[in-house]
């Protein structure tokens, strides 16, 4: 999954046996794409070294308020901000979360570095409780729980196994594995188009002439693969049809098919429509194909040669007329009448919303990091933006979708 790439990731460790898994779970973290800063209990560094953590996060790890004081340096020690690491974080997660730290986070005891870092959060606290089978059904400890959980923090739950002390039973922490895999869900369970399926179509369309030559336009793909990569940031299921393009992407939530012709875009984009909820078609569809196309390779001879083309399918026109519930979004460029064509298209073909923009436009169209669009709603009201990144762009359009289908 991609849901904690990039995500600044705070992993407070405290005193429990539990504490060498802190080092497997940095590794995993830095393994998914995430930036982590460790912060430990003194007690922590008794079963776990600060260095080990630092190496596997490259960052500093921070256990005290201050630095420890170097005998040979008149400097004086630089202050640990708690409050700075609580607000750099995206999540915080505590694990091993030992009986003794869970209780003062309940209570609201504030004697470590740690525990300031936590009354300080502004993001997600998890806590992954670890802790003898006999003090984990202590009532003590249910209350406990029941008050974090109160004021907002997310309970990891400890496995059953076998404990340090020889005991079987629930207490044990969960595997880094499991803890990683439990925060990615709680995440995207929680993303607005999360169980939303998408179809996008991005890139142009090749057409044959011969096994040599095609017809072509100058479409990048950027916007649509934009479109995508945010659609499944944001917890949608994606299937990305991409017509030629040099463009990667790479995201567990997005299926790319790649296909050629107009043609093979039409079939595939039929085949998934039916299953989707929201259909966003960006790519530049060839209008019109060559009657025949050569088997061989057509020579140089005379001075002038005749093409004839034939118009291809519409498939935009024709998934309007056959969408049932699905919010269908089409595509307009246009070099003249630029607002009234789009409008006539939108109409025309049974469209939810219209993104329209301009070769007249600077920083718009083919080719381009930056795209400049307006907005056309099914019921003519248009919503322009100024020249932006297309990624940032696509994260205009997607929420102007969730605002609509939310509505």
């Amino acid at each position: 999954m991609a849901v904690l790439s990039g995500k600044n990731i705070l992993l407070g460790v405290t005193g429990g046996i539990a504490a060498y898994k802190a080092a497997f779970l940095v590794r995993i973290l830095i393994k998914k794409g995430a930036n982590v800063k460790v912060v430990m209990t003194n007690s922590a560094k008794e079963f776990v070294t600060p260095l080990t953590l630092s190496t596997l996060s490259k960052n500093e790890v921070f256990s005290s308020f201050t630095e420890e004081k170097d005998p040979k340096s008149f400097k004086e020690p630089k202050w640990n901000n708690h409050v700075e690491l609580a607000l750099w974080a995206d999540l915080f997660l505590i694990a091993p979360a030992t009986a003794n730290t869970l209780s003062k986070m309940a209570n609201g005891t504030c004697d470590n570095l740690l525990l300031a870092c936590y009354l300080s959060a502004k993001c997600p606290v998890y806590y992954a409780p670890a802790m003898d089978l006999d003090m984990y059904k202590h009532p003590t400890t249910a209350e406990t729980f029941e008050k974090l959980n109160s004021f907002g923090n997310i309970q990891i739950p400890a496995a059953f196994g076998e404990l340090a002390s020889g005991l079987v039973g629930q207490g044990r922490m969960a595997e880094p594995e499991e803890i990683v895999s439990f925060l990615e869900n709680d995440i995207l369970k929680k993303l607005p188009l999360y169980g939303k399926k998408f179809l996008i179509t991005a890139g142009p369309t090749y057409e044959a002439i011969d096994p040599v030559r095609f017809i072509g336009n100058h479409s990048s793909g950027k916007m649509g693969y934009a479109i995508a990569e945010t659609a499944a940031q944001l917890g949608a299921e994606v299937v990305l049809i991409s017509g030629p393009s040099a463009l990667k992407l790479e995201n567990d939530f997005v299926k790319i098919i790649r296909v050629t012709s107009a043609a093979e875009m039409y079939n595939t984009a039929h085949e998934y429509f039916g299953k989707s909820d929201v259909a966003i078609l960006s790519a530049a569809v060839a209008d019109y194909r060559p009657s025949e196309i050569a088997s061989e390779k057509i020579k140089k001879k005379e001075d002038n040669f005749t093409l004839q083309l034939t118009k291809t399918k519409d498939i935009l026109a024709s998934l309007g007329e056959i969408k049932k519930n699905q919010f269908l979004v089409g595509f307009a460029l246009e070099t003249e009448n630029e607002e009234e064509n789009a409008k006539l298209k939108l109409k025309k073909k049974n469209l939810d919303l219209i993104v329209l923009n301009s070769l007249r436009d600077e920083g718009a169209g083919f080719q381009t990091d930056t795209n400049k669009v307006t907005l056309i709603t099914k019921d003519n009201k248009t919503l322009p933006f100024p020249v932006k990144p297309k990624k940032e762009v696509a994260k205009d359009i997607l929420e102007f979708i969730i605002e609509q289908t939310n509505a």
